[in-house]
């Protein structure tokens, strides 16, 4: 299984990015589908992930500011960020559990500047 990451850059506070994650596999019926991020110098957290039964779950520090979306056609997740604040700065990981397995992509940087 492989994971891309696409959509990592530069951004003003208060701004706007999405973030795009593309599965080798398809993403239909996975245990569990989302994002994972590392600020510099911290544990790697939970952003927001899609579980077993399609409901989505997301970090108390991002509810409200980001959505997660999929499109199984395409095997691809989505993380459509709003309102970031410099605290968003981190490597952004797309995460697949298969009920096996953990799968991580390469991550993706997003560095919000205030």
């Amino acid at each position: 299984v492989q994971l891309q990451a696409f959509g990592g850059g530069l951004v003003q506070a208060g701004r706007s990015l999405r973030l795009r994650c593309v599965a080798s596999v398809s993403t239909f019926g996975n245990r569990a589908l989302g994002w994972y991020r590392q600020a510099p110098g911290k544990q790697r957290e939970l952003v927001a992930i899609f579980r077993s039964d399609g409901s989505a779950r997301y970090g108390d520090s991002v509810k409200g500011r980001f959505t997660i979306s999929r499109d199984n056609g395409k095997n691809e997740v989505y993380l459509q960020m709003y309102s970031l604040k410099s605290e968003d700065t981190a490597v952004y990981y797309c995460y697949l559990y298969d009920g096996l397995d953990d799968y991580w992509g390469q991550g993706t940087l997003v560095t919000v500047s205030s």
